[in-house]
Parts: structure tokens; sequence; C-alpha cells
């Protein structure tokens, strides 16, 4: 499944807002409660900016320095569906966030999820100002999958948001 850029905003928009809500709609002990070790709500919301954050920096850069720094895609990118499934086999392979991605926890979540309303916002509009071509035509690294395109990195973004809301919801049905 191939998302244009109009698709993408959409996605982004969406996938993020409802996992904001989500977060915030939280009482103070369901912000805590982890399950097996992982994350719990308070820091997912935290990693979750933290990797947005880069994300949004790297799209305001100009094409020229992406170019330089990460070099151009000698391949097309990859669909939606193909670019998550090399994102599970990574993390089933034992992948994990580097340190720098690493949550704390902060029940000020109504102030993340604004801050996170925000880089969103600013992607976006970084995302709208970029042509077709150019989100398939220029790379940026990820800790996991390597260098990925543009348009694959806001692939990530979106799987990304949707598979850590997915652990909240997990973490409040188990015992």
């Amino acid at each position: 499944m191939t998302f244009d850029k109009t698709q993408i905003v959409e996605l982004l928009q969406e996938k993020h807002r409802l996992f904001s809500a989500l977060i915030v709609s939280l009482s103070a002990d369901q912000l805590m409660k982890s399950n097996d070790g992982k994350w719990n709500a308070a820091q997912l919301i935290d990693h979750i900016i933290k990797s947005v954050s880069p994300v949004k920096l790297a799209f305001s850069m100009p094409l020229f320095v992406l170019k330089l720094v990460f070099g151009r895609a000698n391949r097309p990118s990859r669909g939606y569906d193909e670019l998550v499934a090399k994102y599970q086999s990574k993390l089933q392979a034992g992948g994990k966030a580097p340190k720098r991605f690493w949550p704390k926890a902060s029940l000020a979540v109504n102030q993340q999820a604004t801050v996170l309303d925000q880089n969103i916002v600013a992607l976006c509009a970084q995302v709208e100002s970029l042509t077709e071509t150019q989100l398939d035509r220029y790379l940026l690294p990820h800790p996991l999958l390597g260098k990925i395109t543009l348009r694959e990195m806001l692939y990530f973004t979106i799987y990304h948001v949707q598979h850590h809301q997915q652990q909240v919801s997990a973490n409040l049905y188990k015992k």
C-alpha cells in the first residue's frame, strides 16, 4: 500500500491525535501501569515526542543538506506494509530503541500532548511543502531500518504511534 502526501498528512494527524486523546484520558494510575517490563503510558508519550522531534527537524532542513549528509535513494520507496513488516522483523530480532529515545515518565501529559500536537502540525506543514518525487528521492537514517526515504520515515512515524497506542491499550486490560 502506498500513500500520497495528502494521505500521509491525514494519517499523521489522525493517528497522533488518537494517541494523545487516549493518553490524556487516562487516570494517574493508568498512566503509570506497565506490564511485562514495558514502558507505561506516561513514558510512551515522551518516547513518541522524542521520536517525532528529530523527524520534524530533518524535514525542516534544506534538501541539499539531506542529500549531502545522507545521500539519495537508489531504489523506490517501500510501500507502507513492506516498511512495517521490515520494522516488525527488526523488533522480533531483538531491535530496541537507542537510549536517546528512552522516555522519562511525567504526569504532565496534557502539556506533552500539546507538544506532540505542535510537532505533528509542523511536520505536516513541512511534508506539504515537498513534492511526491522529493519524498522518494531523499534519505534519512533510522536506528533499526538504516537509511530510508522520507516517505518511508513518514510511514514509520504513522505506524510507530499506532504500535505504542496498542501497547497502552494492552496495558489497560492486563491484570
